[in-house]
């Protein structure tokens, strides 16, 4: 019994240990955005600010484009979600629901081509875009960002119809349902839920990107709030602390709204493309 409550009492102690590792950097970075420069640069550093400010916010607002960035950044985004859902939500159905050879080495192809690290393909995504003229614009960066987001959205979205019982739409079909029909009145309201979900987890992933918007945006005025917020760090290398501070939180609270409101629906999509599978 006192083994048991030993094993217990070590699993909720790794548990908090790795809570209060993930929320470290966030609760620093609140802290320090909101920390007047004499407690930055001191050598006793605090968790919370002596003298809470808000002109790190009001220096990087004045020293950077954020709004603007801010709605470049909103706009791929919201470009990625929608045109990666479109295109996934067909190709899903039939990965699902037509389990044949080529549907699972499309479904093991997308499961490998998630280890792909970025350099492997930035070089051939940067030569198509150059030849269809789409470097330095947003169109071209959205496209980028549908070709990143399409396998997981795949991967969420067969799990999801797997959950749909074939069987309602066998019974559509016997009451004279087409097979658009079925598909629009049957299948479609009950991936609601995970098609909301896949648009929201695509959303997030540009929102927060960074590394095909560096490469492939030139312009400052097209440039994305991921990388607007380098700007913050001098030619040596370094960093304005406080107003990099600030800016970074705002940057990073959009993405937490959301992620906090859909991460059981992701969970739920996660889940039910386990037990299906």
């Amino acid at each position: 019994m006192k083994t048991r409550k030993g094993a217990r009492a070590g699993q909720y102690l790794a548990l908090l240990a790795y809570l209060v590792f993930l929320a470290f950097p966030f609760l620093w970075l609140i802290s320090t955005a909101f920390k007047p420069a004499r407690e930055l640069a001191s050598l006793h550093p605090t968790w919370i600010p002596r003298s809470p400010t808000l002109a790190n916010f009001r220096q990087a607002f004045d020293e950077q484009p954020l709004l603007r960035a801010a709605l470049n950044s909103l706009l791929a985004a919201l470009g990625a979600a929608v045109v990666a859902v479109l295109i996934a939500t067909p190709m899903a159905y039939v990965m699902a629901r037509h389990r044949t050879l080529l549907a699972k080495a499309a479904t093991g192809w997308v499961v490998v081509s998630q280890a792909f690290p970025f350099v492997l393909v930035i070089i051939p995504l940067f030569l198509v875009l150059k030849n269809l003229r789409l470097i330095d614009s947003l169109t071209g960066l959205i496209m980028v960002y549908v070709v990143w987001a399409l396998p997981f959205a795949l991967w969420m979205l067969v799990g999801y119809v797997r959950a749909v019982p074939a069987e309602l739409e066998e019974a559509a079909a016997v009451d004279g349902a087409g097979r658009v029909r079925t598909l629009v009145s049957v299948t479609a309201p009950l991936l609601a839920p995970g098609i909301v979900a896949t648009a929201l987890f695509a959303f997030i992933s540009a929102w927060n990107e960074f590394f095909f918007a560096l490469v492939l945006l030139k312009t400052p005025e097209k440039q994305t709030l991921p990388v607007v917020l380098t700007h913050f760090i001098g030619a040596e290398g370094v960093a304005d602390l406080g107003p990099l501070a600030a800016a970074a939180t705002l940057a990073t609270l959009p993405s937490l709204v959301v992620f906090a409101i859909i991460q059981k629906r992701i969970t739920g999509g996660v889940l039910a493309g386990a037990v299906k599978s």
